[in-house]
This record gives structure tokens, C-alpha cells and sequence, in this order.
């Protein structure tokens, strides 16, 4: 059975910001990639992480639930030359099922939050390397206009959206992602992979009108495939909405992304 992301692939693929280089600089710093190592990327989606890396690493198994994120990824990695990476469907609670090899790093990204992270660490602990190690990305955009959340209402009623410019909105979506790093950090903690480190940066995203449409056909929450007969309707009334707020049709918003590493203890 296909999950909501189904419809939404296609835009993910393309319009999700990636994640910033020096993300995988401290990786390959941190745990010596030179070309030997073995990584999982659990809630891969389209590759965000596994296809940057794919070139510091011998072999890449890519893991997500959604075939049609999956076909995106491979995809992708065909156009980039990309022949290390295994694209497998499955989620953590099935990580035992997929016959791994010994594995050298997992690399998780904003999924962290949906898993079942108590198990998943446990799990996790059976197919690492002693010196294996988990990466955890948490991403915290910044708002866009408030027009593109009076839009989502219109066409999806009231509910979780991306936030606002300014005032509570914008500072519920703030806590949300600080939460979900807290969590990641205290999770991670209590597990066998207890020594705990963050590092976080300043990413600066500009977007067209076309590209912020495509962000919002992105989420599970406004895939293309829940507003049906209405995406047109959704992307023409956004389009005109966020000209009116801003003629030039640039939006630019700053967010941090923080990467959660966790080893186990020294002996």
C-alpha cells in the first residue's frame, strides 16, 4: 500500500533544499571516509543524503517505505552515475528483515521523529560496527509569508502548515523542530549509543513562486494525490497570493540544520 508521500515523490525530489556540504564534510571527518564504508540511510526518501554521500562510501543502502520515492532516488542516481547505492523498500521497525551487512554508519533524517526510536536504537545495535555510529539530521526552516499558510486553510481547512512570519505560529513550528532535537539527543542518550554530539548550522534557502508551490506539493500534508480535482486551483491561488505579498517572486528564508552523532562508549 502506497503511503501519502505517493504523489508528493516527484516534487520532494525536486524541490526539497539539500542539505547543507558541510554536513557531509564533518561525516567523512569524523568517521574517516575514504571510500570503504558501508551506510544506512533509514527514510531515505529520494536520496537527499544517500545520493551526496554515495561518493565518500563503498555501498549505500537506501531504505524507505514509498516505492515511488524510491524510483525518484534511483533515478537520480542513474542520471549522476551513481551505481552504490541499494535501494531497498522497508522501514526501521524491519530493519532485522533486510539482511544487512555489517554496517558502518546509519544516517537518519527528519523521519527520526515518526520511527519507533527506543527500538530502532536497539535494533540498530545488532547491525553496526563496534565502532559503527548514528547520524541523526534535524532541519528547522524558518516560516514562510503567511499568505501560504491562508492559502492551505482555504483548500485543506485549518492545521499543521509550514508557520508564519511572525508571532505564535512561527514560534509553535520553532519549539516543534527544537523538540524533535531534544528528542533525538535524549533518545539517543538512553541507548547503547550513548555518547551524544550535536554541530548545527545556518542554512539560507531562495525560492521561486514555482519552487514554493512545489515545496507544498512535497508534504504528505497537501500532496497532490489529497487535493485531487483542486492542485491547480491550490497552485494558481498560491501563486497569485505570494505575488501580492512580493512582486519579485524570490522568498528567501533562514533555518538551522543539526546533525546528532552518537557512538557508543569507549572501553
Amino acid at each position: 500500500m502506497s503511503t501519502p508521500y505517493a504523489s508528493a515523490a516527484p516534487y520532494y525530489a525536486r524541490h526539497r533544499p539539500p542539505y547543507p556540504a558541510e554536513l557531509y564534510a564533518l561525516l567523512a571527518d569524523r568517521f574517516a571516509l575514504d571510500g570503504s564504508q558501508t551506510v544506512l540511510d533509514l527514510g531515505a526518501g529520494p536520496g537527499t543524503i544517500s545520493l551526496p554521500l554515495a561518493p565518500l562510501v563503498e555501498q549505500v543502502y537506501a531504505v524507505d517505505p514509498e516505492p515511488a520515492m524510491l524510483a525518484e532516488g534511483c533515478a537520480r542516481a542513474d542520471e549522476q552515475g551513481l551505481g552504490n547505492i541499494s535501494w531497498l523498500r522497508g522501514d526501521a521497525a524491519g530493519i532485522g528483515r533486510l539482511c544487512l551487512p555489517r554496517i558502518d554508519l546509519c544516517v537518519i533524517g527528519d523521519a527520526f521523529h515518526r520511527m519507533d526510536r527506543a527500538r530502532l536504537a536497539a535494533d540498530l545495535d545488532a547491525v553496526l560496527a563496534p565502532r559503527g555510529a548514528i547520524a541523526v539530521v534535524t532541519s528547522s526552516p524558518a516560516a514562510w509569508p503567511a499568505v501560504v499558510d491562508e492559502v492551505r486553510a482555504r483548500f485543506l481547512g485549518p492545521g499543521p502548515g509550514p508557520g508564519t512570519a511572525q508571532g505564535a505560529p512561527a514560534r509553535r513550528a520553532e519549539a516543534s523542530a527544537a523538540d524533535r532535537l531534544q528528542d533525538a539527543e535524549d533518545q539517543l542518550a538512553k541507548s547503547a549509543f550513548s555518547r551524544v554530539g550535536t554541530t548545527t548550522w545556518e542554512r539560507s534557502t531562495r525560492c521561486t513562486v514555482d519552487q514554493v508551490i512545489g515545496l507544498q506539493f512535497s508534504r504528505a500534508s497537501s500532496s497532490p494525490a489529497l487535493l485531487g480535482d483542486r492542485k491547480d486551483a491550490f497552485a494558481s491561488e498560491l501563486r497569485a497570493a505570494l505575488l501580492d505579498h512580493d512582486p519579485g517572486g524570490t522568498y528567501t528564508r533562514t533555518g538551522t540544520v543539526a546533525v546528532t552523532v552518537a557512538t557508543r562508549p569507549r572501553r
